[in-house]
């Protein structure tokens, strides 16, 4: 695997393979928010006929990181500390996620965020930590 670089630091979220493979938009990222939207393809279903607990979980994990990059003019990536996520329903359809920086300083963001349901259902939530790092040049 080789890191994501571009001189637009903005437009490494839509180089990111495993976003794209997932099929995740960033509706915004700014001032320590940012959205994320996903209309999930079957592939990312699991046995009951809903999205897979794993994709949820990465719709969290990657709108925290999203609004925490905010924060910093997107000048500085992270990668996660921590994560801990609650499942309140089953994910159908599309999936909005909305993530918010709590507190941050030079060297870590606290989060929380959210996945909601095309009706406005709570579907799961989650806080997290994460670590500022460099951006690969």
């Amino acid at each position: 695997m080789k890191p994501v670089i571009s001189d637009d630091p903005l437009a490494v979220f839509a180089k990111t393979p495993f976003t794209r493979l997932l099929g995740m938009k960033r509706d915004f990222s700014e001032g320590g928010k940012a959205q994320i939207s996903l209309d999930p393809h079957a592939d990312l279903g699991n046995v009951i006929g809903a999205v897979h607990g794993g994709v949820v979980v990465t719709l969290l994990d990657v709108v925290m990181a999203s609004a925490a990059v905010s924060c910093v003019n997107f000048q500085k990536t992270v990668v996660t500390l921590n994560l801990n996520t609650s499942f309140l329903e089953p994910g159908r359809g599309v999936l909005i996620a909305q993530g918010e920086v709590v507190d941050c300083d030079d060297d870590v963001a606290w989060c929380q965020a959210r996945v909601l349901d095309a009706q406005g259902r709570l579907v799961a939530k989650a806080q997290g930590s994460f670590r500022y790092l460099p951006r690969p040049q």
